[in-house]
């Protein structure tokens, strides 16, 4: 008897499951409702075991089953039928949570949620205690309703503006196209961001077998690293290719001069081998900034040592990202080691130099050991010295390193 009950039930349960899917609110009632009256005694507790349903819902199912058809509209429910939206049952609820999730807006910066995190749990536990009792699915749909959604931060503030920025731009640009015209070379140069050396966590991810991820350590700290990797690149406009040295100790104007120095040597004599002169662009700050004197002495050492005549154009102050070295070989260093721990100088080396694009990015790349001290400061006498000559337009950005030395008195 009990197995011909189970197999009964069973049978009547895979009937339902079938109709489910493709039966509205009321029809699925009916159904249910004709499964119970077929069932006979106990067909209510039955179908509300199979299926999970209330019984006063399989009881309307019933009623409803012995009624007429649907309504002439095409109704499911009875006008203003169904559980009313939590904004409706409680207007204030959305002006409360729009005060939680942005203080400022509405003019309270001293909301209790101010310095937490704003996740759904989190506000539907003050909501309630402010007396608009909510779940934090509630919440979520509230806040979807709202125009609100998941987000992260995002880079855009660079700082105040120049009122010159966009003439700047237009003199960086009128400048390097002449020389481009002219065959003369036209470099990019920056300080990529410093990288402890050692097995620490690298953002990003990359393919590995399921389980088997590298394994690094648990911690950061400086003292755990086996010391740091100081990318300087030189990123040639023209030719789409770079000169990268790494350095070991400090990033300093020598340092950065240096790595200019190693790209003419290395790659840009053989590529301009009739040019005299020389276009750098560079942010305003960092080793080459535009108010460092030992960036233009060693700048004049260079122009002495090569003949080349240096033109420089520093980017306005809040405007590091347009540097075309940024997003045209920075940005792809980033992602070719991504997910991978700089373990040893080796790694670091290796990884920029295999950086490629589909454009046919060509990137050298070399470890510079030599230590560069910091703290040089360049006397009056020593920075009268400096052939320099200041463009008309923003001298303190716009110059020229010669290489006369002229005689000082």
């Amino acid at each position: 008897m009990v197995d011909e009950y189970s197999a009964k039930f069973v049978a009547m349960r895979a009937r339902l499951e079938a109709q489910r899917p493709h039966l509205d609110e009321r029809r699925w009632r009916i159904a249910m409702g004709v499964e119970a009256d077929s069932w006979g005694h106990g067909g209510i507790a039955a179908v509300a075991s199979a299926t999970g349903a209330a019984r006063n819902t399989i009881k309307r199912g019933l009623e409803e089953a012995s009624g007429p058809s649907l309504r002439p509209t095409g109704r499911v429910r009875a006008p203003g039928g169904g559980r009313k939206k939590v904004e409706e049952a409680d207007p204030e609820v959305v002006e409360a949570l729009d005060g939680l999730v942005e203080p400022e807006s509405r003019g309270d910066p001293m909301t209790p949620l101010r310095w937490t995190t704003k996740g759904t749990r989190k506000l539907a536990v003050e909501l309630t205690g402010m007396g608009h009792p909510v779940s934090h699915t509630v919440v979520a749909y509230i806040l979807k309703s709202m125009g609100y959604s998941l987000q992260g931060t995002r880079k855009r503030h660079e700082g105040r503006g120049h009122p010159d920025r966009d003439a700047q731009f237009r003199h960086i640009h009128a400048a390097a196209a002449r020389f481009m015209a002219a065959g003369d070379p036209v470099i990019s140069v920056d300080t990529k961001k410093k990288e402890l050396v050692g097995s620490f966590q690298q953002g990003g991810r990359e393919w590995h077998r399921k389980g088997e991820p590298v394994e690094v350590s648990a911690y950061d700290f400086p003292y755990l690293a086996d010391g740091k990797a100081i990318p300087y690149g030189v990123y040639d406009v023209a030719d789409n290719s770079a000169w990268v040295s790494v350095g070991v100790t400090s990033d300093t104007a020598r340092f950065a001069v240096g790595t200019i120095e190693k790209w003419w040597y290395e790659m840009g004599r053989e590529k301009y081998p009739d040019t005299k002169r020389l276009m750098i662009t560079a942010d305003c700050g960092g080793s080459n900034g535009n108010t460092v004197w030992l960036w233009k002495q060693e700048l004049a050492r260079l122009a002495a040592a090569t003949g080349l005549e240096i033109t420089v154009c520093h980017f306005p102050p809040a405007t590091s990202k347009w540097n075309k070295i940024e997003h045209r070989l920075f940005s792809y260093i980033s992602v070719n080691w991504r997910g991978r721990p700089l373990t040893t100088y080796e790694t670091v080396v290796n990884l920029i130099a295999n950086t490629t694009t589909t454009t046919g990015l060509v990137v050298r790349c070399a470890l510079d050991p030599a230590d560069y001290p910091t703290g040089i400061k360049l006397s009056k006498k020593e920075q009268e010295k400096i052939p320099v000559e200041r463009d008309e337009f923003h001298g303190e950005w716009n110059y020229m390193i010669t290489s006369r030395q002229p005689d000082i008195e």
